[in-house]
């Protein structure tokens, strides 16, 4: 099954995504965990359009400094301008797997929302723990696509569609086996907290709200799915969504860990 391409198109769409008020508040709590201070140097892993590299600059000061890793040049293209104006800050196109740092360089490193779509998730594991300072901090935010919960007046479609969906990416419910790989990789002190995002709007400002026209493009011409039976699942959520029936939810995770020294 082909996964998402990280094209110009998608970096335009997830640029979308990233300003929704769902995501902002995500934004916040992966902030909070990461707990950085100035003078700090951060790495942002998968960084994609660039926001937690915008926002972490503010928080690091002139004094510190971030740096953004992303195998999509698209997304570097607009990470990079949405950064413009730092002499603190750099962009690496590379995979997870491969990251160009030196070693023991950082001070805490994210991947939000990454792990989930690498193969190799040990691989990128033991590259953040060589790239982490002793004492280094890891934020790993990723969705356990499994909780999703989405109403329907047709369980048989919803489904279908929604294991097609499962093929965007390379681990549906990494979470559920995170802990123990982060513990393999090296790290300590461990820590997981559960996030649900719920929305009863079906309103692009929701994460439940864009996701529903995003699966629908995705899932076409899929593991036997039409344009017709698509566009037909999601008229039905609008439909739902006319009648206040609309209801998306999913759990999303935050895994903190600690490089030990």
């Amino acid at each position: 099954m082909s996964q998402l391409e990280f094209d110009e198109s998608t970096a335009r769409q997830l640029e979308v995504l990233y300003g929704t008020r769902d995501v902002l508040r995500r934004r916040q709590l992966v902030r909070d965990a990461l707990g950085v201070a100035r003078g700090e140097r951060i790495l942002d892993v998968g960084c994609g359009p660039g926001f937690y590299v915008a926002e972490l600059l503010e928080h690091v000061g002139s004094d510190g400094s971030v740096v953004g890793i992303d195998s999509s040049q698209p997304m570097l293209a607009v990470a990079a301008h949405r950064s413009e104006g730092h002499d603190n800050v750099a962009f690496h196109e590379a995979d997870a797997t491969s990251l160009p740092v030196e070693n023991a360089s950082f001070d805490a490193a994210l991947p939000v929302q990454v792990l989930e779509y690498v193969a190799e998730v040990p691989a990128a594991l033991a590259e953040m723990y060589r790239a982490l300072r002793a004492g280094g901090r890891l934020v790993v935010w990723d969705v356990d696509w499994a909780t999703v919960s989405l109403h329907t007046t047709d369980l048989a479609r919803t489904e279908r569609i929604l294991r097609s969906w499962d093929g965007h990416l390379a681990h549906p419910s990494l979470p559920q086996t995170l802990t123990a790989q982060l513990q393999g990789a090296g790290f300590d002190d461990v820590k997981l907290e559960g996030h649900t995002f719920a929305t009863n709007e079906l309103e692009p400002d929701t994460y439940g709200g864009f996701l529903v026209p995003f699966i629908a493009q995705f899932v076409v011409g899929r593991d036997g799915i039409s344009k017709d039976e698509a566009n037909a699942w999601e008229a039905e959520q609008r439909k739902l969504a006319q009648r206040s029936e609309f209801f998306f939810a999913c759990i999303q995770f935050c895994f903190t860990a600690t490089r030990p020294g």
